[in-house]
């Protein structure tokens, strides 16, 4: 594939705001002359969606992790080839609210499956395609738990117990520290506008770069 646009992905923890600046990061971009393309994992997509309602929802409480990691892979091909990749062929940018990264994080680091099986699917259905940036919203697993706590029922993965979290967290932080390059860590325990005045000196600088 040659890509023009930028792919652009959010993470973290629950709790850790990433719908909210996800909407912001989207008005920096398209204040910015940016034509984006704003999308979601799992999801994205019809079938992507409706997949997404299996992996959340409580119906299928005790999923194999095989079958979980696999349900995974199979909405991501579909919005790579629906959604992902088309986009950035046009040359639009693409804003993600998580991608693999999340894989490796919370069915690696949390479920415990091998990184080399997630690398093999990753290979399969990306090739070569990884985010330009991926902006990784830090937050405690307490403070994360308690602020999703107070915004809706939790699905299938927010009733987790706390070592989960733990160690999702710690995924997450192990993948920025190894991809320097790719990830920018932003600190998601201030204020909102804190927080979003981190994100715009991150957003500044990649789009400093990217039209050089």
């Amino acid at each position: 594939m040659t890509k023009q646009g930028k792919f652009i992905t959010l993470e973290g923890v629950e709790g850790v705001g990433k719908t909210s600046n996800l909407a912001f990061v989207a008005a920096r971009l398209r204040a910015a002359g940016v034509t984006v393309v704003e999308t979601r994992e799992p999801g994205g997509t019809a079938l992507g969606e409706a997949l997404r309602a299996l992996l959340l929802g409580h119906k299928h409480d005790g999923m194999a992790e095989d079958a979980e990691l696999l349900l995974m892979f199979a909405a991501r091909a579909e919005h790579l080839a629906r959604v992902i990749r088309p986009a950035l062929e046009r040359g639009d940018w693409v804003l993600c609210d998580r991608f693999t990264e999340a894989t490796y994080a919370y069915q690696g680091g949390g479920r415990g499956v091998e990184r080399q099986r997630i690398e093999a699917l990753e290979n399969w259905v990306q090739g070569d395609l990884r985010p330009d940036l991926t902006i990784l919203l830090d937050l405690s697993v307490e403070q994360g738990l308690a602020r999703a706590g107070q915004r809706s029922a939790p699905d299938r993965f927010e009733k987790e117990h706390a070592a989960f979290f733990h160690a999702v967290r710690n995924d997450y932080l192990r993948q920025a520290e190894a991809r320097p390059d790719q990830f920018r860590i932003i600190d998601a325990e201030p204020t909102l506008a804190r927080v979003q005045a981190s994100i715009a000196v991150v957003l500044d600088d990649f789009l400093g770069s990217a039209r050089q």
